[in-house]
């Protein structure tokens, strides 16, 4: 039968017989398969993953399946190849390969994961970390090693465990943007679509201010300062960032602008320091990536600051050794921004994980001795 026919953003998926679809595109347990389509991206539904704006319509085919149809090229977007984490704009076109139909009655057809709840474990974790919630909003302390999104390779991460984040809401909470999985702090979800939209346009607009706590090797200088180095993918099969000088950026393919603010809060004979961050711009692994640039690593950073526990205070090296840990110290601690439906602003702060708290206390760090945004406060 034909594929699917689109009419105004309205799509209808034409069933085809079962077992009929090819392999590789073919049913999953013996589930009806759509036809080819070619979907729009809505007004209110750009900017942002391809993955989680087709589960959002798709709920029923799993996170592994999409990854799998972008690898093999079955998904195009505008024409292009595409990656699960690509953003999708408004008005992209995506074409889609024969996809399982959902069973009405959610019988084995049904390949639906999206209301599964998690176990009572990590529930409670889950919920145990929500820091501040009203009906629109709530926000976590994401913990340090808790993907923010899946993968592949990572099936336990917080959109998966949202659905103990309800709270009698009708719908579980969406996420507006994202931590690296272990980068610890703030993280907003919002509680319905619109709300949704609002924050992440509040996001990209820079409409938000971020501030990130850090221990990084050795003492930058001078004391406070801005770092303009550019960002492109270094290539290879680990994701890491490369920086560009600014005045490369230009003329290198795929390269973008990146801007952070830092201040040192508090050194410690030259070692190490502990530092305010806020990212100007929002690129992959932007504060590790110029931190390393800059010749202060973050601690226990062994992507960008090496797996060495040499660290002799001449700005060099990750670890520090000790009872200092090897996990990455770097926490979101707070976050500022106009609540989209009552207009105030909001500030939240998320209190140090364990691994750091024990570092401050060890390095005799105090975050009452510090100003809550040294850049406004000054030093």
């Amino acid at each position: 039968m034909s594929g699917g026919r689109c009419r105004e953003g309205v799509f209808i998926l034409a069933k085809v017989p079962r077992g009929s679809a090819k392999r590789g595109g073919g049913a999953l347990n013996g589930a009806a398969m759509s036809g080819v389509q070619t979907l729009t991206v809505a007004a209110g539904e750009g900017d942002q993953r391809l993955d989680r704006w087709l589960r959002r319509r798709f709920p029923h085919v799993p996170q592994g399946r999409i990854e799998k149809m972008c690898r093999k090229g079955e998904i195009r977007v505008d024409g292009g190849r595409v990656k699960a984490s690509t953003r999708v704009e408004e008005g992209a076109a995506v074409r889609l390969p024969p996809l399982p139909v959902p069973s009405s009655e959610g019988s084995k057809g049904d390949l639906s994961d999206d209301r599964s709840m998690p176990s009572a474990e990590d529930a409670e974790m889950i919920r145990a970390a929500v820091i501040w919630r009203d009906d629109h909003i709530l926000a976590l302390n994401k913990p340090p090693g808790l993907p923010t999104q899946g993968g592949s390779k990572q099936p336990r991460h917080v959109d998966g465990l949202a659905e103990a984040l309800r709270f009698g809401a009708p719908e579980k909470p969406r996420l507006v943007h994202r931590l690296d999985k272990d980068t610890s702090g703030v993280l907003l979800m919002a509680r319905s679509r619109s709300v949704a939209a609002k924050l992440a346009e509040a996001f990209q607009s820079r409409e938000t201010r971020k501030i990130y706590w850090a221990a990084v090797a050795g003492t930058p200088r001078p004391a406070m300062g801005t770092i303009r180095y550019g960002l492109v993918k270094a290539g290879g099969r680990a994701e890491k960032m490369r920086c560009i000088h600014p005045d490369a950026v230009a003329g290198t393919p795929d390269a973008k602008r990146a801007t952070t603010d830092y201040a040192v809060l508090s050194g410690l004979g030259g070692r190490v320091s502990w530092v305010a961050l806020v990212p100007v711009t929002g690129r992959t692994h932007q504060l590790r990536a110029h931190m390393a640039e800059l010749g202060h690593p973050i601690v226990g950073d062994g992507k960008y600051g090496g797996s060495g526990q040499e660290n002799l205070g001449d700005g060099w090296g990750a670890g520090l050794g000790g009872a200092v840990s090897r996990k990455l110290h770097l926490h979101a601690r707070s976050l500022a921004f106009d609540h989209p439906e009552t207009g105030r602003r909001v500030t939240l702060v998320a209190p140090l994980p364990e691994h750091m708290e024990r570092t401050w206390e060890f390095l005799g760090w105090r975050a009452d001795e510090v100003p809550a945004d040294p850049f406004e406060e000054g030093l």
